[in-house]
């Protein structure tokens, strides 16, 4: 199919301007103020925001091994709804992929069922469980990179072999930092809600005290090191300084830690994710490093359970949160309407940043681009999230309820529309 959006609101790299866009096999042909429709399913935009598919280099696809939770199909599907037209999928599956034989069954799926790019990570240690180097060499062709995610690799040996060997390959390190010895049972921030309601707090420090180990040894290996979800104000200080010093250093935040503290916890398990949602000076020293670039990504770590998993309370209930569905429209209305940052710093964020740290390709909106492409509809009437109307299989979410002023309306991946939202065809 060709298809030709006319009449959108065209953003490359902080630059806006209205121009007609063309696609055919897969690839932007044209962007020009007028385009001739012969030929072209026309899509008229009416001054909607058309902008590069979004990336999100954090996502558990849960496929394989864990199906119940997520499938691929649903996963991407989900993705496709809130504008993604990339994902980076992370390793804690069954079997967790720690070797070219390991990762081939996902590669087969992503395949089949994939409806958006995804790029999966392989593991740092055989079975994620941090006592063997995982087979990185074999696997380097067909990841993004490395990551435990799920678990920090607690032997200080361990992790710098682990760097040597992706500096060789060219690959980055992507780390969930994690000190085990420090979690001592928690499941929610170690504040004063926490023992307001007498829960087992988990400290800041067993975030940062581990990326702080980390960057020594980036300085050591010049291995490129990227870190999974930061929360806390430390972590985003010890970055800053990592780079400023010239580090290969990169690091992402979810939208929830930006939009949301410990302050806002209620006793339900869709509050409940690891890194926790931390204090208010956390969640505003975190925007601080959105705005001075030391946070390079806006990542999800969209991380679909069963309703059964979740139904367990605070205390009991797995961690983790869904995302791909309510990133942008969180985002845009809590932080770029009142004005805390601004729409160029965010798409940056979600856009060009990721792209440009993994060498992912697309990006611009420009003839032989891939068209992988996004319209938005922004300051739309307020209409609150409801879970149920999600495309993942998992409901969780700490933004249900909550008003979104954003829509994600249609997105186009290798010239294929793979979600739409009341688009008008003429």
């Amino acid at each position: 199919m060709q298809y030709l959006l006319t009449g959108g609101m065209v953003w490359n790299n902080g630059t806006l301007e209205k121009r007609d866009v063309a696609i055919a096999d897969g690839r932007i042909v044209s962007v020009s103020p007028s385009v001739d429709a012969t030929g072209y399913t026309v899509i008229e935009l009416h001054e909607r925001l058309l902008v590069p598919g979004f990336v999100d280099v954090h996502v558990h696809l849960r496929e394989p091994g864990f199906s119940y939770k997520e499938t691929i199909a649903s996963g991407t599907a989900a993705a496709a709804a809130g504008g993604y037209t990339a994902v980076c999928s992370m390793p804690n599956l069954k079997p967790v992929p720690d070797s070219a034989e390991t990762l081939q069954e996902q590669l087969t799926i992503i395949d089949r069922d994939a409806v958006v790019h995804v790029y999966p990570y392989g593991a740092i240690t055989k079975g994620e469980q941090g006592q063997t180097l995982a087979d990185l060499s074999d696997m380097a062709p067909h990841v993004a990179g490395f990551s435990d995610d799920g678990r920090g690799v607690q032997s200080d040996d361990m992790m710098k072999a682990a760097m040597v060997e992706a500096k060789k390959l060219g690959k980055h390190i992507v780390a969930h930092c994690e000190v085990n010895e420090l979690l001592r049972g928690g499941c929610i921030h170690d504040g004063q809600w926490a023992r307001e309601h007498g829960y087992p707090g988990i400290c800041s420090e067993s975030e940062w005290r581990q990326i702080e180990r980390d960057l020594k040894l980036v300085e050591e290996t010049g291995c490129p090191y990227h870190v999974c979800h930061i929360s806390t104000r430390e972590s985003v200080e010890l970055i800053r300084r990592a780079k400023a010093k010239g580090l290969p250093v990169t690091c992402e935040t979810g939208p929830h830690y930006l939009i949301l503290c410990d302050e806002d916890l209620q006793e339900d398990a869709r509050f409940k994710m690891n890194p926790p949602l931390r204090s208010r000076a956390d969640r505003d020293a975190l925007v601080a490093g959105l705005l001075d670039g030391t946070i390079d990504c806006i990542a999800t770590d969209h991380a679909p359970h069963s309703a059964e998993e979740k139904a367990k309370g605070l205390r009991d209930s797995a961690m983790g949160v869904v995302g791909l569905e309510t990133a942008f429209a969180m985002v845009y209305t809590y932080l770029v309407k009142p004005g805390k940052v601004s729409l160029d710093i965010v798409l940056d964020r979600l856009i060009t940043r990721p792209r440009s740290i993994f060498g992912f390709p697309g990006g611009v909106i420009a003839e032989g681009q891939p068209a992988d492409l996004t319209v938005l509809s922004l300051d739309t009437p307020a209409a609150p999230v409801d879970p149920e109307t999600f495309v993942t299989k998992g409901r969780a979410t700490p933004f249900a309820g909550m008003p979104a002023e954003a829509t994600v309306d249609l997105t186009i991946c290798g010239g294929k529309i793979v979600y739409e939202r009341e688009v008008p065809h003429e």
